[in-house]
C-alpha cells in the first residue's frame, strides 16, 4: 500500500510513520509534505497512491484548500487536534477522521474501514461515506442554538441571555461564564456541551479553557510559536491564547 502523509509537524509525521510500520510493514510511505502548496505540487505529478493521511491545519492554510487546487484521487484519512472539522472532512474523499494524538487501536480501525470501503463498487463507497456524514451531522448539529441559560444566584434562579455573555471558561473542571457587565455564574455543563449549544458565528472555542463571544474580543496580539493572545472585555483572570493550529481559523472567523 502506497501512502502519502501530509503533516506540518515533524514529530507527528514520525509518530504516524512508526505506527503504520508497526501495524503493517507492507505499508510504504512514498512521500511526506508539510504545506498546501507542496502537497498540490506533488499531487499534480499524479503519483500512484492508495491512501493519504492529511492533517487539516498546515503551515500555509487548511488542507481543504488542496481539493480546490488539484484532483485528489486517493481516499483520505484526516488527522487533527480539533473535531469541529468532521462534517467538512467527510465531504472531500474522507473515509475517516482521527484526533491527535493518534492511538494505535484507532489507527487500526481506520485502516480496516479503508479496506472495507475500497472493496465494494464506487457507488456503494459513496453511499457508505454519505451515511457517515449523516451520522456525524445528527451527532454534532444542534436543532436550535441556545438563547439563554438559567443560573443559580444566591437563593434564586436567574435567566441570562446568551447575547449578554462575554465568554465561558473552565476552572478546575467547573464551567463558568462572565457577562459583559462583569457578573460571573457557574453552569452544570461541560465546555464541550456548551460549545454545541452556541451559534458558531458568535462564539469561538479559543482553547480548551475559553469560549469567546466575538463582541468581547478587543485586540488580537501575535504570541510565541505563532499563537494569538486575545484582549477581552471584561478582562479575564488569565491569558487567553489561540493555538497555532487554530490561529488561521480564528482570524477567518473574526473577519466574517
Amino acid at each position: 500500500m502506497n501512502v502519502l502523509i501530509i503533516e506540518d509537524e515533524d514529530l507527528a509525521a514520525l509518530r504516524l510513520t512508526k505506527l503504520l510500520a508497526e501495524i503493517n510493514p507492507q505499508i510504504r510511505i512514498i512521500h511526506t509534505t508539510s504545506s498546501v502548496e507542496a502537497s498540490v505540487d506533488y499531487l499534480q505529478t499524479k503519483p500512484a497512491l492508495d491512501l493519504i493521511f492529511m492533517d487539516i491545519e498546515l503551515a500555509d492554510g487548511q488542507s481543504f484548500e488542496i481539493f480546490e487546487q488539484t484532483v485528489v484521487a486517493a481516499p483520505v484519512i484526516f488527522t487533527t487536534s480539533y473535531d469541529e472539522y468532521a462534517i467538512k472532512a467527510f465531504k472531500v474523499n474522507s473515509i475517516d477522521y482521527l484526533l491527535k494524538p493518534i492511538k494505535q487501536p484507532e489507527l487500526v480501525a481506520s485502516l480496516q474501514k479503508f479496506q472495507q470501503l475500497t472493496q465494494p463498487a464506487p457507488a456503494l463507497q459513496h453511499e457508505a461515506i454519505d451515511a457517515l456524514v449523516d451520522q456525524l451531522r445528527r451527532q454534532t448539529l444542534p436543532a436550535e442554538y441556545r438563547r439563554r441559560f438559567l443560573v443559580r444566584h444566591l437563593s434564586q434562579w436567574l435567566p441570562v441571555e446568551v447575547s449578554e455573555i462575554a465568554y465561558f471558561h473552565s476552572e478546575e473542571r467547573v464551567t463558568l461564564f462572565r457577562t459583559f457587565k462583569g457578573q460571573k455564574f457557574s453552569l452544570d455543563y461541560t465546555m464541550d456541551q456548551v460549545i454545541d449549544m452556541l451559534d458558531p458565528n458568535l462564539f469561538f472555542r479559543a482553547s480548551r479553557q475559553f469560549i469567546v463571544n466575538i463582541q468581547a474580543v478587543q485586540q488580537i496580539h501575535p504570541y510565541i510559536n505563532n499563537k494569538l493572545k486575545l484582549t477581552l472585555n471584561p478582562a479575564p483572570d488569565e491569558d487567553v491564547l489561540v493555538s497555532r493550529e487554530r490561529a488561521t481559523e480564528f482570524k477567518n472567523w473574526m473577519g466574517k
